[in-house]
């Protein structure tokens, strides 16, 4: 008894997360056969975004905002560097 109350202690957000996947992913559903595809679109995203903490919480992965301001100043200087290497009369869509 108390290996599972440990382990449900130490997966408690993973299986949160799963939890609400499957709620986002049945209410979908439903949604979609009543055409509200509107609240549709907003429990899939929902539930991609609860799949996205699933899987980092599996992985390990934390995310603090130095995390994320590290990703963004990366990203910046990246996309600066791809601008920057482009002909200058390349046309814009």
């Amino acid at each position: 008894m108390a290996t599972l109350t440990a382990s449900l202690f130490v997966m408690r957000w993973e299986l949160l997360s799963a939890v609400m996947m499957f709620f986002a992913s049945t209410l979908k559903t439903k949604l979609r056969q009543e055409s509200r595809h509107v609240m549709a679109f907003m429990c899939g995203g929902i539930g991609l975004g609860m799949t996205c903490w699933f899987v980092t919480g599996l992985m390990g992965i934390t995310l603090s905002m130095a995390d994320l301001h590290n990703f963004l100043a990366i990203s910046r200087h990246a996309f600066i560097d791809a601008m920057s290497q482009a002909p200058a009369d390349w046309p814009m869509p």
